[in-house]
Parts: C-alpha cells; structure tokens; sequence
C-alpha cells in the first residue's frame, strides 16, 4: 500500500448509512415535528417500517446497537404493549396513504420474542398498515435463539430475508466477545429458513475483533461460504467504549491494529469474491441474481440505517425506542431509554425526541455521500442538474479534492468523480471531505477501515 494511504487506516469517521449523521440531531425536531412529517404523506407515496426489539437473553461485547440484556421475559411483554401502542399511533396519523413495501425486525434480538408474540406483531402491522404485494420482510436472526416455533413463526409472518450473525467460528475470539455460536448451529438455522421458503440468507461477519488473526477470518469465510448465502456483509469492528460502556469488557490489547485490521479485511473480501459473489459498496458482497447486486449494476443502490439496501421508499418509519425514520423533510429519532419511550406512547403521543431537518445544502451534500457510498463515484453534469448552483458549489469542492490531495483518493474521470479501486476501502474518508458537521463537528467516530 502506498504510504499516503496507509497513513489513512487510522481515520475516525463516521459510517454514513445517513447524512447529516445521527451526532448532529436535535431537540428542534421533536415529536410535534414529526407528527406533521406523518400527516403529510401522500396518497401513493411506498413506506418502509423499521421495528426495533431492543432486548437481548445475553449482551455481546461488540455489540454496538441500543439494547439491554434481560433474564425475564416481562419486560420484553411490557415493551410490546408499548409497541403496539406506538403502531397504533402512527398508523392513526398516516391514515392509510402510505404503502408498505418493506418491512426490517432489527435489535437487539427480534428472534428473543415469543412465536406468539412475533405473530401477534405480524398481525398488527398488516391491520394497521397497507401492504403491497410482494412486501419485503426482513428479520435479524439470533442462531442461538431459535427453535422449530419460531421458524414456523418467522415463516407466518411472511419473512423473506434472514440475516444472520455470524461474526467469527473462532472459539477463542467468541469467548472474547461473549458469543458463543457452532458452525453447525448456524448451518442448521440457515437450512431451517430456507425449509421456510425464505428467498434470500444474509451473514454477517467481522474483521477487527479481539484476538482475530487472518488465518481465524479466512477459516471463517471458507466456513461461511460453504452455507451458500444469497448476501454476506464484512464489518469492521467498531470499538467505542465511550458510547457502549460494556465494550470495556474488550482489553483494547487485544485488538488488531490498523494495519492488521485492513489486511484482514482485504483477505475476507477476495476469498468472496473469489467464490463468484459481487462485492457492493463499503462492505457488502451478493450473488448475481440478488436484488442487491442488481441495483448496484443498474445504479439503483442506495443506503439507509440498515446499511445497503435495494428499497427505493423515501420514506422509513421507524418504531420502537432509539429509531430512527427518515421523511423528505428531515430525521426524527424516538426516545432511546425504553421505560421513558413506554410512558411517552402510552396515551397515544409519539417518541419522537430528536432529529433533523434538511437544509438545501444537506440534500445535496447527502446525494454526493450516497453516490460516493454506494457507487465510488458520481456524475458532474447530474450534480449540476439536480441541484444548480449549489450543485455547482460542490462541483468545486470536489475538483479541489480530486487535485490537491496527495493520496488521489478521487479523481475526475471524463464528466465523473472516481475513488479508485485501490482507494475504495477508504471510501469513508473520502465521504468525510463532503460532509461540513464533520469538518467542524467533535463527535467521536469509528476507524475508517
């Protein structure tokens, strides 16, 4: 690697799977706010829910989401009734003009619930909201958690897509992370789902955690590969104690330093790619035929919480405490402590506590960081077209990167702005250089690579 890059491996960026990035919202967009961003869909505008289960049976070490670990199930029964409350709410103020045509379960573990519970939960969002035909239903799958109920309920609520953490098969770095799960277990939940009819499998893997090495990563990836996924993700470990205090139990000796983390990284994805998947965006690999590696050959990505994903809604309406949905307008995220977001739906108002509006100058820098992200370049002209003298405006900030940094992360190909191959795993960085909160912001972020 030339040096100019490999002084880049150490950048603390931020992930852009939004822009303005979450640091930078406020208590100006509040529930109010929001209500009105409800009211004011239209009759054919697609939606997509996003459903947080913000719960855990066993809390990992890496893991950055907004969860909690419980021994009991009341507290997940008492969440749900919360729930339920908020979907109530908002398909009260939709008042049916939004579509679904995807729905994500994410976590903390949506697999924890009860078979019941996650029919019931099915139930309740078909009543409540207009599905389309063929709605997506994605589902964040625990191996460790399931069993032939809730595959049976998994398969009830219509699930389409599995994914499936996988992290590392190493024993010894699963001990580290306080996740302990066979190749075996998850051979045979993959095998489970797709007895379901479930069209497309998702694993995600991890470079970067404690006491990985590149030979631990590859006997992973050949493991994984053999499963036969429609999708793999490859992320990098995010070690952010400051934000998750249980990543204190993670000594910080025992991670892989820059330069380890990005060889194996590189590893991870050439065994991929080796074995005919195509790799999209950042961090992401499919087959030919899955709907992800489509959109990205037809340039019809794009990025959102979830990370890269197909859905084309302009609209995803998050639920549960902690997240986040995004209208035309702006963000607006709910009340992340789930005793307080619980009292705050329970008469019918909304959680919503933080968020932002778009200025112009946001909708055009977020446009560059999604291209950027989820094609490694963007057109001139189209900046231009889309956005006039604004666009413009960026037009020269762009040509300022593209000649005047020495580590040529972009270049100016003909009409289009380029991250060469060679500079595409840095392509957080170079998104970084569009974003002006992060040029004059202090918020703390996770290694580029």
């Amino acid at each position: 690697m030339r040096p100019e890059l490999a002084a880049r491996l150490g950048e603390n960026v931020p992930r852009y799977t939004s822009y303005p990035t979450a640091p930078h919202f406020h208590s100006g967009v509040d529930a109010a706010v929001y209500r009105g961003w409800l009211q004011g869909l239209d009759d054919g505008d697609e939606i997509s829910l996003y459903l947080h289960i913000p719960y855990c049976d066993k809390l990992c070490w890496f893991c950055a989401c907004h969860t909690k670990q419980t021994r009991y199930y009341e507290p997940v029964t008492t969440y749900l009734r919360s729930l339920h409350a908020e979907i109530a709410t908002v398909a009260r103020l939709v008042g049916g003009k939004g579509r679904v045509g995807a729905v994500h379960f994410g976590g903390g573990s949506p697999t924890m619930l009860k078979p019941e519970d996650m029919v019931a939960l099915g139930t309740v969002l078909r009543n409540s909201f207009e599905f389309l035909p063929g709605t997506k239903i994605s589902v964040e799958i625990e191996p460790n958690d399931m069993d032939d109920a809730r595959l049976d309920a998994l398969a009830e609520i219509g699930m389409t897509r599995a994914s499936l953490g996988v992290q590392d098969f190493d024993l010894k770095v699963q001990k580290a992370i306080n996740r302990e799960q066979s190749f075996l277990q998850t051979k045979a939940v993959v095998e489970g789902v797709r007895s379901c009819g479930v069209e497309s499998v998702n694993l995600d893997l991890l470079y970067g955690l404690p006491h990985q090495t590149r030979d631990s990563v590859s006997s992973t990836v050949a493991q994984a590969l053999t499963l036969q996924p429609d999708r793999m993700a490859l992320f990098g470990y995010a070690h952010v104690p400051w934000f998750k205090k249980h990543q204190t139990m993670i000594d910080k000796a025992w991670l892989p330093g820059p330069a380890e983390r990005f060889a194996q990284s590189q590893l991870a994805a050439r065994s991929i790619v080796g074995e005919g998947y195509e790799p999209i965006g950042l961090d992401h690999f499919a087959k030919p035929e899955d709907a992800l590696a489509v959109a990205a050959r037809t340039g019809t990505l794009h990025r959102n919480f979830q990370g890269y994903t197909e859905d084309r809604c302009e609209t995803l309406i998050g639920l549960g405490p902690s997240s986040i949905s995004q209208f035309r307008q702006g963000y607006a995220q709910n009340m992340p402590a789930t005793a307080e977001y619980g009292r705050m739906v329970a008469d019918g108002a909304l959680a919503a506590i933080r968020g932002i509006a778009f200025s112009e100058d946001d909708r055009v820098r977020g446009w560059i960081i999604e291209r950027l992200m989820c094609d490694f370049a963007f057109s001139a002209i189209d900046l231009v077209e889309r956005f006039g003298q604004r666009g413009q405006r960026l037009l020269l900030k762009a040509s300022s990167v593209a000649l005047n940094d020495p580590a040529r992360l972009l270049e100016l190909d003909g009409d289009n702005f380029v991250v060469p191959a060679e500079s595409r795993p840095f392509v957080r960085s170079i998104a970084a250089r569009f974003d002006t909160y992060f040029e004059s912001g202090k918020s703390r972020y996770s290694a580029a690579v």
